[in-house]
């Protein structure tokens, strides 16, 4: 079963994010009190814990937010979803709209974590139903 590890926030861009006991996500705007939280297609950024696994292999010492990923996930593949999916996080609705991003310039994270995964395996959708997501909460194709 494929599940929340960590929900994570930062109240600027380009940072590490923090991981926090829940957070409130609110449709068509993303986490409630997030930095990337807005009207736009990447309202929420979610990162499998397989690919900071990755990292960590390399000799990175590296964990859930460091990446500035809003939600941390373990058991499903997240870059093998396309465009359009849909994903049941807990009791919420997310629309994949993006896989991966282009990094124009080296960010802080980069600098912080050595190298970043989000460019090729982070991938970032918009809230079509709002609620609570927590670690534990289960993760699903809807």
């Amino acid at each position: 079963m494929a599940q929340v590890v960590a929900v994570c926030i930062s109240e600027k861009k380009g940072e590490r994010k923090k991981p926090v006991k829940s957070v409130e996500l609110r449709e068509n705007h993303g986490i409630v009190g997030d930095a990337h939280a807005g009207e736009w297609h990447r309202q929420v950024s979610l990162l499998a814990q397989e690919s900071i696994d990755k990292m960590r292999a390399l000799g990175l010492d590296v964990d859930a937010g460091d990446f500035a990923e809003n939600i941390t996930t373990q058991g499903i593949e997240l870059v093998s979803l396309p465009i359009g999916a849909r994903l049941e996080v807990g009791g919420t609705l997310l629309e994949v709209t993006q896989i991966g991003k282009e990094c124009h310039t080296r960010c802080a994270i980069y600098y912080q974590a050595g190298d970043c995964v989000m460019p090729k395996e982070g991938i970032f959708a918009r809230v079509i139903t709002g609620g609570i997501i927590r670690p534990g909460d289960q993760v699903q194709a809807a």
